[in-house]
């Protein structure tokens, strides 16, 4: 039995169809999976500067019991947590995250003039949870943009771009450090 041409070409056809149809599928699932990861490392960065908000306040109360008089460095850093707190996008919450580590870097000098402050527990059980968080938002930060990277790029890869395009993924920001945050900041008494 002979097919008909026309059916051979039908059939070829059909075939490039359903080929081009499950390729679509597939590029658009890694698209929404990519997206997926960012959103979580996005939600890892938010966990983390939550935690040292919440410690902060403890830590704040530690030092003031023995720096009564530093009231504007505690001014400073409870309005430096508010602006985190209140930040909603990437680049605000990068912003206000390097305000907030200036102030605490400041806050950090005026420990060192308190020996009596630096050996107590409990100031030194907060100081290490405080590093530990530090620890953990670098990391969050590192792979939120390594999330954002792959997204980014794979999104503008041909043809995938076509597929982007037409389901409106649009690149992702990433997580950047405020201008002039590679310089030490500088404390004034």
């Amino acid at each position: 039995m002979k097919l008909h041409p026309a059916v051979i070409v039908l059939i070829v056809v059909l075939v490039v169809v359903l080929i081009s149809v499950f390729w679509a599928i597939s590029i658009y699932n890694r698209m929404v999976s990519l997206e997926q990861r960012v959103q979580e490392s996005y939600s890892q960065i938010q966990n983390q500067l939550q935690r040292r908000a919440d410690l902060i306040p403890n830590l704040v109360e530690t030092v003031k019991g023995y720096a009564a008089h530093e009231k504007e460095i505690f001014e400073a850093l409870a309005n430096a947590r508010a602006k985190l707190a209140g930040a909603q996008t990437p680049q605000e919450q990068a912003t206000a995250d390097a305000e907030l580590s200036n102030v605490l870097s400041r806050l950090l000098v005026i420990v060192e003039n308190y020996p009596t402050l630096k050996a107590d527990a409990n100031f030194r059980q907060l100081m290490d949870e405080l590093a530990g968080t530090e620890n953990r938002i670098a990391v969050a930060r590192k792979d939120y943009n390594e999330a954002v990277r792959e997204y980014n790029a794979f999104i503008k890869r041909f043809p995938n771009v076509l597929i982007a395009n037409a389901y409106g993924f649009k690149e992702k920001q990433y997580f950047e450090a405020k201008p002039g945050a590679e310089e030490p900041p500088s404390v004034k008494f």
